[in-house]
């Protein structure tokens, strides 16, 4: 349900750990700019060390940019805080719950906290831990702590909800009943900045994208937008006796063996042009496979073409951060 309406703006935004000037320091996010609309779920990718979980902090209001401008529902995160926050929720990667309550009272202790919250009874049940209301958190699954994550995350009826890697440790039932609540959010009108590692899961729910690589974001899109901008590709094994120079020149190919891969951005017409030569050379294309990019093989293209620049970034961050603690 998109209104059009922008609750998250962000504009050159910038985040820094350690000095502001000269050595030592370490910039984490280098002057982004996206906005989210409201109803919308907008995912934010990126390997280890892009930059992803620093940017949501700062939505978040947990940290001060060191430049740039966010606004949430109209309102400055960070300075504006007692505005903000009692109409955001957030589910963490970690919730470090106490592990002797049980569910039940980390539920009500969670809702003293929360501004006009749902009753605690409802929120277990819309993450299916109703049943285990009686357990102590200790005891719960991986998965189990994950749904309790989200179900603390949406007692306070967010208008905007950051969820960051919502479905790691659950299993394939899980994971989609996680995508069936979310899609029910939206429908509601909530909000939702998505991180997460599974593109399965981004290419399910996003509406839009955005793919970070050293702090930058290096594009975004519609799921659909961005995958079209990459090659689509065309597989098939060549009989025996027949080799690859036999194609056209403009199929150009990579050879492993007798398997053959096209890269493409034209797949319909370069499918079509490969049919009409095998037919015409009488060839049987063994295994034949055409389709277009993923979004997996867009992320993994974009995301890695920092190569050891990246790995670098990433390292000098984790000692950034440490030395700031």
């Amino acid at each position: 349900m998109n209104t059009g309406e922008q609750v998250i703006e962000v504009s050159g935004l910038r985040r820094r750990y350690g000095p502001a000037k000269g050595d030592g320091g370490f910039e984490a996010v280098r002057g982004i700019s996206f906005s989210v609309a409201r109803g919308e779920l907008f995912a934010l990718l990126g390997t280890n060390g892009a930059g992803k979980t620093s940017t949501v902090e700062l939505l978040e209001g947990m940290a001060e940019p060191s430049g740039g401008r966010v606004r949430v529902l109209g309102h400055d995160p960070y300075r504006e805080r007692a505005r903000v926050r009692p109409r955001i929720g957030v589910m963490l990667q970690e919730g470090g719950f106490p592990s002797d309550l049980t569910v039940a009272e980390t539920a009500r202790m969670w809702a003293g906290c929360t501004s006009g919250a749902r009753r605690t009874s409802e929120a277990l049940e819309a993450v299916g831990l109703a049943p285990r209301a009686d357990v102590r958190v200790k005891q719960l699954s991986g998965g189990e702590r994950r749904r309790l994550d989200l179900a603390m995350a949406l007692l306070g009826r967010p208008e905007v909800l950051f969820l960051d890697e919502p479905t790691t440790g659950l299993d394939a039932e899980g994971r989609r009943e996680t995508w069936r609540l979310v899609r029910e959010l939206r429908k509601g009108g909530t909000t939702v900045v998505l991180t997460t590692h599974y593109l399965e899961e981004a290419e399910e729910l996003a509406d839009r994208l955005a793919i970070m690589r050293a702090g930058r974001i290096v594009v975004s899109g519609t799921p659909a937008e961005v995958t079209a901008s990459r090659p689509s590709r065309i597989r098939f094994t060549l009989p025996e006796g027949v080799p690859a120079a036999r194609l056209p020149l403009s199929l150009r190919a990579a050879e492993h063996g007798r398997r053959v891969e096209i890269r493409t951005g034209r797949l319909q017409e370069s499918l079509t042009e490969l049919l009409l030569w095998a037919r015409r050379e009488e060839v049987a294309l063994a295994g034949l496979d055409a389709r277009s990019a993923s979004l997996e093989e867009a992320f993994l293209e974009i995301a890695h073409g920092g190569g050891p620049e990246a790995a670098e970034d990433e390292d000098t961050a984790r000692a950034a951060k440490a030395g700031a603690r």
